[in-house]
């Protein structure tokens, strides 16, 4: 990581901290009549509860309404429909994980023309004119991921990756495996990148159909937990009821909590999702507030908003079988003080902190 890029990083930390403190020392409180949306893509997803959780957290300290959003289906057109639908609602600020960064250029931009404030998550419309971004680094994501897997088989053998084509944080990841594994482990072989689209049925037929090509294939890495729940199938089906592959991937479930402390998921590289959600909300209601913060780049003056924060790094931690018991989501949501997952999900209430 550059020197200039730690110092942005450590910097836009600095402005978010400072907003932080402010709501908590002087009171700082938004209009209890604005509207926040979180949306997201499969809104089933088991990943976006968490997230959403500490969204709604930091939407009901700073006293604002929040809501849950998404499509129920892997659809670019049907998430741009959702955003639409809520831009329509003239809504104070949008946390958003696009699908893809090219189906959400041209709505994110009529969005901030309208003065609706556009903070991106876990997946990104770098070319947009959204406020910000928030994510775990992907590249270190898929160098960790290569890294741990060229370690176990010893610096020899044959992976395979499995992707979701055209959603950017996904393809980096991938992209950073392959590229790191060519260049310090020249003895394995990457003998196939195949692609899911998140679909479980998908990746078990990918890794069948690989592994009977090539019966010594070592390890499987993919971007997200769904297509691991197949491929760990598929892995397990091949080890005659032992996975005699290595499958890691990013992000977790509960069926992939089980999984690796059965030792059918050799590990899960997972982003924190409530920095994700908390500080998302935090970038988001500034973008929304721009008179909080006075930055030294004349944007107010030219009649443009000031907060622009290209990139915040949220963290990340690997998942195994000793931890995973810290991951359940219906034990953090029992943590937070909510009923279950559901009750999590519902819209903020800023009369409440939980």
């Amino acid at each position: 990581m550059s020197r200039k890029l730690i110092a942005f990083i450590l910097a836009a930390a600095c402005i978010l901290g400072a907003v932080a403190a402010s709501a908590e020392i002087n009171g700082l409180k938004g209009d209890p009549s604005e509207e926040y949306y979180m949306i997201q893509f499969v809104s089933g997803v088991e990943y976006w509860f968490p997230v959403y959780a500490a969204f709604k957290e930091a939407g009901n300290q700073l006293g604002v309404k929040t809501f849950y959003q998404g499509t129920t289906e892997y659809d670019a057109n049907k998430e741009v429909e959702v955003f639409d639908q809520i831009l329509a609602k003239k809504p104070k600020g949008i946390l958003l994980s696009p699908i893809t960064a090219e189906a959400f250029k041209e709505p994110i931009d009529r969005a901030v023309a309208q003065g609706v404030a556009v903070v991106t998550y876990a997946s990104d419309s770098p070319e947009s004119n959204r406020h910000g971004y928030i994510t775990s680094d992907n590249v270190r994501e898929g160098q960790y991921a290569a890294r741990a897997l060229g370690n176990e088989l010893g610096g020899k053998g044959k992976v395979m990756t499995l992707r979701n084509p055209g959603q950017s944080n996904h393809d980096i990841r991938i992209d950073t495996f392959i590229k790191t594994i060519n260049e310090e482990f020249p003895d394995i072989e990457v003998v196939a990148d195949e692609p899911t689209n998140q679909n479980p049925d998908r990746a078990y037929t990918a890794v069948l159909t690989v592994a009977q090509k090539h019966p010594d294939l070592g390890a499987i890495f993919m971007p997200e937990a769904s297509s691991a729940m197949g491929a760990s199938r598929a892995a397990v089906e091949l080890g005659d009821g032992t996975a005699k592959i290595k499958v890691i991937c990013c992000d977790v479930n509960e069926q992939i909590l089980d999984m690796l402390k059965t030792g059918d998921v050799y590990g899960a590289i997972n982003p924190d999702q409530g920095m994700q959600g908390y500080f998302g909300m935090l970038m988001t209601f500034m973008a929304a507030h721009p008179e909080l913060v006075h930055p030294m780049n004349g944007k107010r003056e030219m009649g443009q908003n000031p907060i622009y924060i290209p990139y915040v790094d949220n963290g990340l931690t690997l998942v195994t079988k000793e931890n995973a018991d810290y991951f359940y989501v219906d034990k953090y949501a029992q943590s937070l003080g909510y009923k279950d997952v559901q009750d999590m999900l519902s819209p903020g209430d800023p009369s409440k902190t939980n």
